[in-house]
């Protein structure tokens, strides 16, 4: 059973309309403030994850997998630093700031940890396709903007 996004956060869970991003010249602030940006703006949000949606399989029933969120984020990071999946697990279970992203308790330490199959499995949904056209949705807003 997979969903869009916890609605419920875990105690510990920053709010991902709250996450301050630092300023810096790295490639992923940037990257992880336009994915806030989806999150927190729902027309966009909407958008995005009805093409998700349309693309990934959403059983009703079953246990529950890893939502659709956690999907996109994992797999622009990927994208954005050119990380194989031995790094992507790594920033998914030891960077606080995409943790925070995820929705992951990262107080205590307690919070979901990401297997390596396990992100290998559910990244590979994502295509090239699906990641361009949220791109053209995003890029789209911002002319609005």
């Amino acid at each position: 059973m997979r969903k869009r996004f916890e609605v419920q956060y875990e105690l510990g869970t920053t709010p991902i309309e709250k996450i301050v991003i630092p300023k810096s010249r790295d490639e992923l602030p940037p990257v992880i403030k336009a994915l806030q940006y989806i999150y927190i703006t729902p027309e966009i949000n909407e958008q995005v994850f009805n093409l998700l949606e349309s693309k990934i399989e959403i059983k009703k029933t079953g246990r529950t997998g890893t939502t659709l969120w956690e999907i996109l984020v994992l797999g622009v990071v990927r994208l954005t630093l050119d990380a194989n999946y031995d790094r992507l697990e790594d920033m998914a279970n030891h960077h606080k700031l995409i943790r925070d992203l995820l929705g992951v308790n990262t107080f205590d330490g307690t919070g979901k940890h990401y297997p390596l199959q396990t992100i290998k499995d559910n990244i590979s949904l994502l295509d090239e396709q699906v990641i361009e056209h949220i791109n053209e949705i995003v890029v789209k807003t911002g002319h609005n903007l």
